[in-house]
């Protein structure tokens, strides 16, 4: 089962823009035969080859970037006329299609759909309902048409860059409240993952005489599967060293853990990365970025201010 991957910007920019599919749509259909919506789409993804980390991708919403992007690239086509439906949920291509992929067998821009008729009447008569009487339609459609970015792409883009936002004061306010506080926020936070088990049990035992341990949950209602935790409220340049992890380390076997997470507001040293990848004790190390991500993730410090809705047609309403 392919997995997905919550919308990671560095492999999301490599995916192909929504406007680059439409002539591997042609392409697909140019025998003219007809293909179902799933054919299509899944002939254009073999044909090009995509990595399965892009494949994997899905925008906030949870719908997989790849296949919303091809979707918009087919509603583009059809509102051209270079494509048609002849029946629901079936695509065939038309003479318009057959010219435009021979005018543009290296990929299309948006801007080269304003030379299929159809599509400019529909965009013109699109930004006259839009535009106020006194404002040219035209140059308000042109400026619409400039993107590259689906509407999907745009909303989670300005997601992201929210979160960002907030990722960016959950550091800073972890970094100066109390190391209590952090210690608790880190159990709760493992607590809403579900580390806690049915029953969510939970402890902060941070202290003087703490040995090392800040706090643990326990995965099953005898905690007979304990894990425990470390956490370093240390601000952003100032990083976890090999040394810090080895005591972390020490203090598990004290107890007879085989297990525990280390978590900082700030980052880990590269001795301390190889450190952890190397011995047999299992320890996951979770830094100021993946913490403040987690955070947001799992809604702990953090609550949801708007909720928007975004609908598409039910395909298989239509099949």
């Amino acid at each position: 089962m392919r997995g997905t991957t919550e919308h990671p910007e560095a492999a999301k920019a490599e995916v192909p823009k929504w406007n680059e599919f439409m002539t591997p749509v042609l392409r697909v259909l140019q025998n003219g035969e007809i293909y179902s919506r799933r054919q299509l789409y899944a002939t254009v993804i073999e044909n090009l080859e995509l990595p399965e980390e892009q494949l994997a991708l899905v925008h906030s919403s949870g719908n997989p970037v790849v296949e919303n992007r091809i979707g918009w690239a087919v509603s583009a086509l059809t509102v051209a006329e270079a494509i048609i439906r002849p029946a629901r949920g079936q695509y065939r291509i038309t003479e318009t299609g057959q010219e435009a992929l021979k005018r543009y067998p290296q990929g299309m821009q948006r801007r080269d759909l304003f030379s299929f008729p159809a599509w400019a009447a529909h965009e013109e008569a699109k930004a006259s309902r839009k535009a106020e009487p006194s404002q040219p339609t035209h140059a308000a459609s042109q400026v619409e048409n400039d993107s590259e970015e689906t509407p999907e792409d745009r909303i989670s883009s300005g997601i992201q860059e929210l979160h960002d936002a907030v990722a960016d004061e959950l550091l800073s306010r972890l970094q100066q409240g109390t190391p209590q506080f952090f210690e608790s926020a880190v159990v709760r936070l493992l607590i809403s993952m579900g580390y806690g088990g049915a029953e969510q049990k939970g402890m902060r035992v941070g202290g003087t005489a703490d040995g090392g341990i800040d706090g643990f949950v326990d995965q099953d209602p005898l905690g007979l599967e304990r894990v425990y935790v470390q956490a370093k409220r240390y601000q952003t340049g100032n990083g976890v060293g090999r040394e810090t992890l080895q005591a972390f380390i020490g203090a598990l076997h004290g107890r007879g853990a085989s297990k525990g997470v280390f978590i900082t507001t700030s980052h880990f040293s590269r001795h301390a990365q190889e450190y952890a990848e190397n011995i047999p004790t299992r320890i996951i190390l979770i830094d100021g970025q993946r913490l403040t991500s987690l955070l947001i993730k799992y809604r702990v410090g953090v609550q949801v201010q708007s909720t928007y809705d975004v609908v598409a047609i039910d395909e298989d309403f239509f099949e």
